[in-house]
């Protein structure tokens, strides 16, 4: 179709029939007759509707280029045809978004509002009967019904009692009321019934004369004088037996007044005086106004010290407290095994702030004494808290060690204090624990000594200097240095010296004197200044005593930790220093308290890591005597026990062990044993002809005695060598899970190898051959199981991957659109992700159209608002400007008349 856009729609409409020649009135009374009037008006619209989508090409889509690809398929060829119609499309989104977005942007930062809930109000179809008829059957539908509604015009039940009806339509139920009996009852006007108007009258006939019920009669009501004269009765009853209760009570309690006395006599175990002839006298003014005085300064400090009383959690089950327990445990094994790998161990009772000045340490010979901070525990460990300790009870730990009875005296009644309480929740009174420590630490004849007694009651200055039956003292001074220490136990036997230092700790608690604190913290330094002293006398204390001392410095390194630390090393330090390479037995049982005392498995501790160190320095060392190799023995042990819960790999041990087998056997290895290095020993240490010598256990004396005849350096040799297959035993049990564990233990069965030969077989004891065959065997075994545990290193098994081919695959019914994977799986996990990348587009296209419309409604609303104000604004300034014209006028004229009147 050629020519103009006009030209071409006159065109049409003149094919359609829309404009054309005018029908006659004859054709048109014939078109209204047969009824093809409306059918030609609402074809002729569609025919309008048609031509007008057909000039108006912007309002379809269409592709004008055509398919991208030529492709066969079977199905129909697209053609250009239009789709879609982007305008219409267009037009109902927006008014879509007008009845959703709009609404919610116009009732945004809104309360309120009023929601049309009315029956076909919003129903154009709907005539106003049509609406009222709806309305009402609505109403009718959610009325509900009930059995006492007044409103309701159906018959129902009646009223009933107890399932019966209350009505008299029976037989056996009449109405006997009648009106006479009101007339009747009329002429009693004695009795006060008459003035009660409304209330019932009673029936005078149905009550005797003494006012009890008659028989076949139903039970009266009560009136209310009668009710009345119940109620007070039982008030008067009920006020008689509270008085009752309440004399008793008082009673009972002036008779415990009574007793008082008494009671606080066994409270505090006092004693009463003889009453007979005992007595001096009678007690003059100034004596009692003085005792009393003091006993009320006594009263007026246990009321200070006294604590309120705090109420006290449930009784908690056995399964709870067994949790607590494994889960406390549980924490503390956790927290440990953190310090044994050397990470930080956060408690929530110290702050993070730790100076960075104890972070680290110094090498052994420039110790630095550390002081005491409230935010760091210097590597020392918080200690348990879930309970009060046996320090702050006053005797000695029973967790960690098993108090003999050389430790406390032998008649003596060790009984710890039990509390189900934990100290954090309440503290029990300071009076109760002073009399408790002292059962633990006291026997009883020290107990009910006046001096403890004295002490216990606050008196500072004990004046009894009586004797035990072992001719020891009560009382001791708690020394300051170590030479009044020496000197205070000079008169005593050394075996009675734990018994001292536990009645200097029982006479100078905490608990009784402020001071006696910082007493017991330069007491614990002078007990082990004393055991480094005591072990280096020409003639050495019972082990037994040193043991004891040991723990009292354990108990007290609970309560002084920094004080007992310091002191340690500054041992350690003077060790060091002084004798690096030379050791006496005072170090030697230094090193021993350091790991019975401090947690050696930390990763690094500011006590038990330099004490390993020089353990390992002095068994770097080549022996020369035999003190040598006995020494090197005892600290290969103490290095052992070190490790014995970290399991960390000591090589100086191994090494010392295996040089020592090595240099005390009969003959030379005539070949490599094994990578570890082999001193030749001093002449005449070799062991010869000592078939018939027995074997003895090490001593601590052998570790620093030097003159010795040839049997007894056979002896001690003998004994070497068999404390050193103990320690190679133990030491296979403890490296048993090593990685290393063949290459560190051959070399070992090399040297028992060597030593089960027959020539070294012929000259040890039979005794010692079995010792090294069975630790032979034992180590034999664990090596082959060790070998059999290791895997070579080997590549990851990976699956054969399949040869790729460039072969096409043919399919006969093959479809572009649709996917050919073999594997189900991952086409349905690409028509998935297919289906959500087009779902995303959609969303974020209808997501950018919802802002873009938001942008435009905000923008009319900001147009519209502006306008508002422009016109708001103008109308403002002219009446401004119209007030000062009219002003300015009327000023003008005024003005002008002034001129006028002037000139006149």
């Amino acid at each position: 179709m050629s020519g103009s856009q006009l030209k071409r729609l006159k065109a049409s409409l003149r094919e359609k029939g829309v404009i054309g020649p005018q029908l006659s009135k004859k054709q048109k009374k014939k078109n209204v007759q047969d009824g093809k009037a409306n059918n030609r008006r609402f074809q002729k619209a569609a025919e309008l509707k048609g031509i007008r989508e057909e000039f108006n090409p912007f309002d379809l889509k269409h592709n004008a280029r055509g398919p991208k690809f030529q492709v066969t398929t079977n199905r129909p060829a697209t053609s250009n045809a239009s789709k879609g119609r982007p305008g219409e499309a267009k037009s109902l989104g927006e008014e879509r978004r007008r009845q959703t977005l709009l609404v919610e942007l116009n009732r945004r930062h809104k309360v309120g509002g009023i929601l049309d809930r009315r029956f076909g109000e919003n129903d154009p179809h709907m005539t106003p009967e049509e609406k009222m008829q709806e309305r009402f059957l609505r109403e009718k539908l959610s009325h509900k019904t009930s059995t006492f509604d007044l409103e309701d015009d159906e018959p129902d039940e009646g009223l009933t009692h107890l399932g019966k009806s209350l009505s008299f339509d029976g037989q056996t139920l009449v109405d006997d009321f009648e009106e006479d009996d009101l007339s009747a009852g009329s002429d009693v006007a004695a009795s006060d019934d008459e003035h009660r108007g409304s209330k019932r009258v009673r029936p005078f006939d149905l009550e005797g004369e003494d006012g009890e019920q008659i028989d076949g009669q139903p039970e009266r009501k009560k009136t209310k004088q009668e009710v009345m004269k119940e109620v007070i009765a039982k008030s008067k009853f009920y006020k008689a037996e509270r008085q009752a209760n309440k004399d008793a009570d008082e009673d009972l309690r002036e008779e415990l007044d009574m007793e008082l006395p008494e009671l606080h006599d066994l409270l505090f175990q006092r004693k009463k005086g003889p009453t007979g002839a005992g007595t001096s006298g009678p007690e003059s003014a100034a004596a009692a106004k003085e005792r009393m005085e003091r006993d009320y300064d006594m009263r007026l400090r246990q009321l200070a010290q006294d604590r309120r009383a705090q109420p006290t959690d449930r009784t908690k089950t056995d399964e709870e407290k067994a949790q607590e327990e494994s889960q406390r445990l549980r924490e503390l094994e956790e927290k440990r095994l953190k310090r044994m790998q050397g990470e930080e161990v956060s408690d929530s009772e110290v702050e993070e702030d730790v100076p960075e000045s104890h972070s680290g340490a110094g090498p052994i010979n420039d110790l630095a004494l550390f002081t005491e901070t409230e935010e760091d525990d210097f590597g020392l460990g918080k200690g348990i808290k879930t309970r009060a300790t046996a320090t702050e009870l006053g005797f000695d730990d029973e967790d960690d060690f098993l108090i003999e009875d050389n430790l406390i005296a032998s008649d003596s009644e060790l009984e710890p204090i039990e509390s189900d309480e934990s100290s954090n929740e309440e503290e029990p009174d300071v009076r109760d624990d002073d009399d408790e420590f002292t059962k633990g630490l006291l026997n009883e004849e020290e107990t009910q000594n006046p001096v403890f007694s004295s002490r216990l009651m606050g008196s500072a200055n004990p004046t009894d200097t009586r004797e035990d039956s072992n001719g020891l003292p009560y009382t001791f001074p708690c020394p300051q240095t170590l030479d009044e220490f020496i000197e205070i136990t000079q008169r005593v036997s050394i075996d009675y010296l734990p018994t001292v230092v536990q009645r200097i700790r029982a006479l100078y608690h905490p608990k009784l004197d402020s001071d006696n604190k910082s007493k017991l913290a330069n007491f614990v330094t002078i007990l082990i200044q004393y055991l480094a002293y005591s072990s280096n006398l020409t003639e050495l204390p019972p082990f037994s005593m040193l043991e004891s001392l040991i723990r009292h410095i354990h108990s007290l390194a609970k309560s002084y930790p920094i004080e007992t630390a310091n002191e340690f090393r500054s041992q350690l330090e003077d060790f060091g220093q002084s004798r690096p390479l030379s050791p006496n037995l005072g170090d030697l049982l230094m090193l021993t308290a350091i790991g019975s005392i401090f947690p050696t498995s930390d990763h690094f501790h500011q006590v038990a890591t330099p004490a390993g160190l020089l353990i390992a320095r002095n068994l770097e060392r080549v022996p020369k005597q035999i003190t040598d190799y006995a020494q090197g023995v005892y600290l290969s042990t103490l290095a052992l026990q070190y490790q014995q819960v970290s399991k960390r790999y000591v090589p100086e041990v191994m090494n010392f062990c295996l040089n020592t087998l090595c240099a005390l056997a009969p003959e030379k290895p005539r070949k490599t044993l094994g990578y570890f290095p082999i001193h030749d020993p001093a002449p005449g240490t070799r062991i010869a002809d000592a078939q018939s010598v027995k074997v003895r256990k090490l001593t601590p004396v052998d570790c620093v005695e030097d003159d010795r005849s040839n049997e007894e350096i056979v002896s001690t040799e003998l004994a070497i060598l068999a404390t050193t297959a103990q320690l190679l035993d133990a030491a296979a049990d403890l490296y048993s899970g090593k990685p290393a564990f063949f290459e560190t233990f051959e070399p070992a069965k090399n040297v028992l190898t060597h030593l089960a030969s027959k020539s070294c077989k012929t000259k040890f004891p039979a005794t010692l051959n079995e010792q090294f065959e069975k630790l032979g065997s034992k180590l034999d075994r664990m090596l082959r199981f060790a070998h059999m545990a290791r895997r070579p290193l080997e590549l990851h098994h990976h699956r054969p991957l399949p040869i790729k081919t460039a072969v096409p695959k043919f399919e006969d019914s093959f479809d572009p659109n649709k996917h050919y994977d073999p594997d189900r799986d991952r086409a349905e996990l690409a028509k998935l992700k297919a289906e959500h990348k087009k779902e995303r587009k959609g969303a974020m296209r209808e997501l950018r159209k919802d802002a873009s419309f938001m942008a435009r409604e905000h923008l009319r609303m900001k147009k519209a608002k502006d306008a508002a104000y422009e016109k708001k604004y103008k109308r403002l300034v002219a009446e401004i400007q119209g007030e000062e014209g009219r002003e300015a006028n009327t000023y003008e004229r005024e003005k002008q008349m002034r001129k006028r009147a002037a000139k006149r």
